[in-house]
């Protein structure tokens, strides 16, 4: 059974245990909740999901370094990303996702992405290419990320 973490949930689990961080569109809750297909999807693994989307997320919480509460989302989510194993992320295409765009920056090089941005997101170009130059594997589909994740992830 796959075991799902969330903020502020402490960032623990086994030596030996695979991660995925699940990286993509939230849009400040506006964005589909596609985490939960992926969580879904992947129930039946051994895998430590690692979940941004947070449950108790507070919209009115100052987008500031010195608002604490802030803070402490975003450097769970890096130190999340930085010890997964594996970062599948997903550019919904009604989405603009400039902190996934930042993401794609910061863990390009990493090794460790998989990264599905179907037609119409509205950089894709930029995505693709990035994802080409970084020999980033790429899907088109949920369903296909959800797939290449399995592969990749697989005992």
């Amino acid at each position: 059974m796959a075991r799902i973490l969330k903020p502020p949930m402490p960032l623990e689990w086994s030596s030996g245990e695979r991660t995925l961080f699940l990286a993509g569109s939230i849009e400040m809750g506006s964005a589909p909740p596609w985490q939960a297909q992926v969580e879904q999807a992947l129930a039946d693994t051994s895998v430590v999901l690692l979940n941004p989307r947070r449950d108790d997320w507070d919209a009115s919480w100052s987008q500031e370094a010195s608002d604490s509460r802030f803070r402490g989302q975003v450097e769970w989510e890096l130190e999340a990303q930085e010890r997964a194993d594996l970062i599948a992320m997903y550019f919904a295409p009604a989405t603009r996702a400039p902190i996934t765009l930042l993401e794609l920056g910061l863990f390009a090089r990493s090794g460790k992405l998989v990264v599905c941005c179907p037609p119409h997101f509205w950089r894709k170009g930029n995505v693709d290419v990035v994802c080409q130059r970084y020999g980033i594997r790429t899907v088109e589909s949920l369903d296909a990320l959800v797939t290449e994740v399995r592969r990749v992830l697989a005992p």
